[in-house]
């Protein structure tokens, strides 16, 4: 390939992965003033490493050694969350860029989402653009980007408060008010004053013994309180009339056995079972109930939570709440023309919303009456306060901002206060609705007082507009963000018209956003639909050109939305983006799915769009105990891949050429990932972007012969060359000579996904990069089952050892070792030699490092744990052998 003469970006040379992964995964748990308290959004991009990949790729790369590890200290810093509104610092990163690019650059996010990148962008000095299909998203970028830029802080470093603030924390102030002194009725204190801050139900079904015919509380814990100084539960109790309960403190029973579990429920009563099909046709025949059981207390002069039964008092309240909802509903509807409680279907989507199994068929069912009068007053409310300060003269525009931030407050409310709300006794709180990426059914949940704590509360969306206001403004060029409504597969904007494209598209069937966010979509749509027409135009967000593969999750709904409609619509973006950069701009695509195939489409993409990929560097974006990654093999990095708007065209790659490349790039890559601490799956995938620098350069790739080589035959040759690589460090180079191709599998899938089941498929291309047909091989340690793959150590294996191979001999060495059958372990080592190779005991502790605490861990610990002396033994037994023989 001719050489080519784009200006060199400093991310292009190097990026410091360490640190800058350190401050990304971090910034999970920064609640003040960080945007994820703004409004939910799934799975969006930290800002520490939004910010410090950006930076680095407006920047040119250094002039010499000294300089680059300036540069890279300089981000590591810019990249902490303290730091983010650090004047001089953001400063100096604005000047850097300035002076680079001539002026600000013009950079877009064609799928913004929850604001991440474009905020980042934003704050160092980049006339920022951003869009989303989905309106949710695009009202979190507007209340990101737009409103506190045109409606923030003039003087942006000032401590002064800005008038948006000031406005959001008045009105919030007043809707909480006028809403409390209507319904504060429906949430009586009790006579000493102590108010009510939760009330826990559970659903009930009918016993279905003919002999017993009790109502039984649905209820998957009893649990209260359970901290390590206070334990409260309910007790239940079963009388005459049923069950009843008692609240106990440090029970001596087990309060986490419920009544329900899987949807299977035991009576308390008589001990019958109903199977969780009948538990399913019960509710959906309406035979289910609810019932309030417990009132958590707390007093203004008093610490912490008190716990009492519910009482006619308490049941009364909420029947009251009951008839006035009846009542206030069809006066909104009279006024709206639409039901102020959502009456849109819920959709059945496979281990996502489950709920309509059990009867909640739409979304104002997620809320039981009281909750419900809650959420249509308030609304009520936010649109009362939108009239009110037309009347004071406020400017329309203002005023539509002002009241965007407080119907974000109602989906606080909603998320934290619905009857998918579980109560946390390790908490003593109830949780929110998304807790998880879904809609499960809950049994027994916490309906909480509004009026209680900071439910409805400005304080966190302030602390967000205060510290986006203080972003200083381009006022001498072009002061205000734009946020735009549309598709990435079809961006309104003019060819060449961007300097850089920052973003983060959606992962196949990774999270059904436009779904999920109709939880929201709906109560917004009721607070702003009249202020925002051209967003809700439809009764739930459009799905229909949503990037996402939705067949698996719902085959009737989505026949259409298959991995074949995805990769389509990925290309057709990448192409745009291509066509929207000027030439040679700068693009960083964040891609994070553990699939190779997902991979395959991502190289095939680039290959197709005409963009060079010029880097790529793992960042640790995620949490590492997610809820989803607990049981599995998954990723805890991103890559950040970077790419190039060529100034020249793009020639023909020949397959027997680039492979060469590929080994020289991918070795000096690798070791330095190495040395940044990247391992198991986020090094092979960090591999494949490497890989994607080589791959990108070209046009198309050829063999001598013509043949065209797609992104599956590049992705093996690059985990071979990765896998080879990553055997050798593990076992400290010259040790991973002469191991066999199942010894060297066996490491490198418990290096890849520890004790972990895969899908087969990925498993077949990590044992094909290393030369075994996995279909046809016959090991003991293999288990393949329904799709999955599984790695048997040797406390799960059969009998079956083929001790010729090193891992079956350390296997079976285990299994004697945990036996204390120690003669017959020495005798093992000895006949199979492995007793003195060194090599041996190296793959035993390799495969420690990989795995967490398990037997298999603990066995190979044993047996390795007294190594020095059991390989002076056997050689001496050695020696004494061929003594005797001599």
């Amino acid at each position: 390939m001719e050489d080519y003469f784009m200006d060199e970006r400093f991310i292009e040379r190097t990026f410091p992965v360490g640190r800058v992964s350190e401050n990304s995964a971090r910034e999970k748990n920064i609640r003040h003033g960080h945007i994820s308290t703004l409004h939910i959004w799934w799975a969006r991009r930290p800002l520490a490493s939004s910010r410090a990949t950006i930076y680095a790729s407006l920047i040119p790369t250094a002039s010499d050694g000294l300089e680059e590890v300036r540069v890279k200290r300089f981000i590591e810093e810019l990249s902490e969350w303290e730091n983010s509104l650090n004047q001089g610092m953001i400063e100096r990163a604005r000047r850097d860029i300035r002076e680079y690019n001539g002026r600000p650059p013009r950079v877009l996010d064609p799928f913004g989402g929850g604001g991440s990148i474009p905020l980042e962008a934003l704050r160092l000095g980049c006339e920022t653009y951003s869009m989303d299909l989905n309106p949710v998203a695009v009202l979190i970028q507007k209340c990101t980007l737009e409103y506190p830029q045109r409606y923030g802080s003039s003087d942006s470093w000032s401590d002064s408060e800005p008038r948006l603030l000031r406005d959001v924390k008045r009105w919030g102030e007043w809707v909480l008010r006028e809403a409390r002194e209507e319904l504060s009725r429906f949430y009586p204190e009790d006579d000493d004053g102590s108010i009510p801050a939760a009330y826990i139900w559970a659903r009930t079904l009918p016993c279905q013994n003919p002999d017993c015919g009790a109502e039984i509380p649905l209820m998957r814990q009893y649990w209260l309180a359970r901290k390590k100084n206070r334990k409260i539960a309910l007790q239940p109790l079963v009388t005459g009339e049923g069950v009843e309960f008692e609240i106990v403190e440090d029970p001596d029973f087990d309060p986490s056995r419920g009544t329900i579990s899987r949807a299977i429920v035991t009576c308390p009563v008589c001990g019958s079972t109903i199977p969780a099909n009948d538990t399913r046709r019960l509710f959906q025949e309406g035979e289910a109930g609810e019932r309030l059981i417990v009132v958590a207390l707390t007093h203004p002069q008093r610490r912490g939570k008190t716990y009492r039964l519910a009482t006619e008092k308490d049941l009364q309240a909420y029947m009251e709440a009951q008839e006035y909802l009846e009542k206030k509903r069809d006066e909104l509807m009279d006024q709206w023309g639409i039901d102020p409680v959502p009456d849109e279907e819920i959709p059945l989507m496979s281990g996502t919303f489950n709920v309509p199994i059990y009867g909640l068929d739409t979304w104002g069912d997620l809320f039981n009456a009281r909750q419900k009068l809650a959420l249509i007053t308030f609304t009520e409310k936010i649109r009362q306060a939108h009239q009110k300060m037309l009347g004071e003269g406020y400017p329309e525009d203002y005023a539509k901002a002002v009241v965007t931030y407080l119907a974000f407050l109602l989906g606080k409310l909603s998320d934290w206060n619905s009857r998918l709300s579980r109560w946390r006794p390790e908490q003593e709180r109830g949780e929110g609705t998304f807790s998880r990426q879904a809609l499960p059914m809950i049994w027994d949940h916490a309906e909480r007082n509004p009026f209680y704590g900071k439910l409805f509360s400005t304080g966190a969306i302030g602390r967000v507009i205060e510290n986006c206001s203080r972003i200083p403004r381009l006022d001498w060029f072009k002061p205000i963000p734009e946020v735009v409504q549309g598709s990435a597969v079809s961006l309104p904007f003019d060819d060449e018209y961007f300097d850089a494209v920052f973003t983060d598209p959606p992962y196949y069937n990774n999270v059904p956003y436009a779904d999920l966010s109709d939880f929201f979509y709906v109560w917004l749509k009721r607070a702003l639909g009249d202020f925002y027409p051209d967003l809700f135009l439809s009764p739930l967000t459009p799905k229909k050109q949503e990037i996402c593969e939705m067949k698996s999750w719902d085959k009737k709904r989505y026949a259409y939305k298959d991995r074949a409609f995805f990769e389509e619509n990925l290309k057709k973006s990448f192409r745009e983006i291509h066509r929207v950069l000027r030439p040679g701009g700068i693009a960083n695509i964040v891609y994070a799915h553990k699939t190779t195939h997902g991979w395959e489409t991502v190289i095939n993409s680039l290959l197709d769009s005409g963009l060079v990929v010029t880097a790529s560097w793992p960042i640790f974006t995620e949490q590492k105990h997610r809820l989803r990654a607990q049981s599995s093999a998954a990723l805890a990095s991103s890559i950040y891949i970077v790419a190039r708007k060529p100034d020249f065209e793009k020639s023909t790659g020949y397959y027997e050429e680039v492979l060469g490349e590929l080994k020289e790039v991918l070795g000096e890559k690798l070791d330095y990932l190495w040395g940044e601490g990247i391992s198991g799956p986020d090094f092979f995938i960090a591999a494949i972007g490497a890989g994607l620098e080589v791959i990108g350069k070209y046009s198309e790739i050829l063999k001598y012969n013509g043949e065209v080589v797609r992104g599956s035959r590049l992705l093996d040759d690059i985990r071979a060359v990765a896998a080879d690589f990553a055997i050798r460090r593990i076992l400290d180079n010259g040790f991973a000579e002469g191991l066999s191709s199942l010894t060297r599998f066996y490491l490198f899938y418990r290096w890849n996904f520890g004790n972990s089941s895969v899908d087969f498929d990925e498993a077949r291309k990590l044992a094909g990069s290393l030369g075994i047909d996995l279909q046809n091989t016959r090991s003991g340690f293999i288990r393949i089952q329904r799709g999955k793959v599984t790695v048997l150590g040797p406390d799960k294996r059969g009998e079956d050892h083929d001790t010729t191979e090193l891992i079956d001999a350390l296997h079976l060495a285990a299994r004697l070792w945990s036996q204390g059958r120690r003669e017959e372990l020495q005798d093992l080592l000895l006949e199979t030699g492995y007793g003195t190779d060194e090599k041996f005991y190296r793959v035993a502790q390799a495969i420690i490092e990989f795995l967490p605490d398990c037997k298999e861990k603990q066995w190979l610990e044993g047996l390795i744990v007294n190594r020095d002396t059991m390989i002076k033994t056997l050689k001496e037994k050695t020696s004494q052998k061929t003594l005797r023989d001599y």
